[in-house]
């Protein structure tokens, strides 16, 4: 007769509860990050034709406006709207860099927007690996844990009975496979958000390289 979730969870012991516990705790968090920032890298990508209707706009103004208006996950719009701000000469009057170069400042102010937009696409990154990393010895602890049972009712019985061995060894398979399956779907999805991440960032450089050169001209 199959052991049912109930009977195995009542054949746990206190580590193996928690370990139980730990892992399905890590696999609900991983799972919610990759739903999350999947959705956000869905839009985010679906924005990218915004740039191309940026740079096709009659006027840079216009152009920000149509940018705030298709990028809805906000990721390229901070670029325009600061360094627009920045080639303004009345707004470096208002500030300690109102001696500096336009084209200085433009370059301070891409760079912290891009610094920020950075942070922002890798938040939750960082989990994902840690749940991929670690899930599997976390499993292995509890497959230690299970063997170990295993080995301590094997040696305090004067005859070797397979229903003595067949629980702890059971629950050590459990912990594996529980590992394996925490930490597979997080280390998959490290793996996709780097690549969308790689995209993303050649396409930010790229478009505050053009903002740059297009508003120091301009300026």
């Amino acid at each position: 007769m199959p052991i049912t979730l109930s009977q195995y969870w009542m054949q746990l012991d206190d580590l193996g509860r928690v370990v139980a516990v730990f892992l399905i705790l890590m696999s609900l968090v991983s799972w919610f990050t990759i739903f999350t920032k999947a959705w956000s890298f869905w839009r985010i990508r679906r924005s990218t034709n915004a740039l191309h209707a940026f740079w096709n706009a009659p006027t840079i103004e216009d152009a920000v406006t149509l940018l705030d208006a298709l990028d809805v996950e906000n990721i390229y719009t901070p670029l325009a709207k600061q360094g627009l701000m920045a080639a303004n000469p009345h707004n470096r009057a208002k500030t300690i860099m109102v001696k500096t170069d336009a084209a200085d400042v433009m370059t301070r102010v891409l760079r912290d927007e891009l610094n920020r937009v950075t942070v922002r696409l890798e938040s939750g990154l960082t989990l994902l690996a840690s749940v991929g990393a670690t899930a599997p010895f976390v499993g292995l602890l509890g497959t230690v844990w299970g063997i170990y049972h295993a080995l301590t009712a094997v040696s305090g019985s004067t005859a070797i009975q397979i229903d003595l061995v067949a629980g702890p060894v059971g629950e050590a398979l459990v912990m594996t496979g529980l590992g394996l399956i925490v930490a597979i779907p997080a280390v998959l999805a490290y793996n996709a958000f780097n690549r969308i991440n790689r995209i993303t960032f050649a396409e930010l450089d790229g478009f505050a390289f053009d903002l740059h050169a297009h508003l120091s001209k301009a300026n």
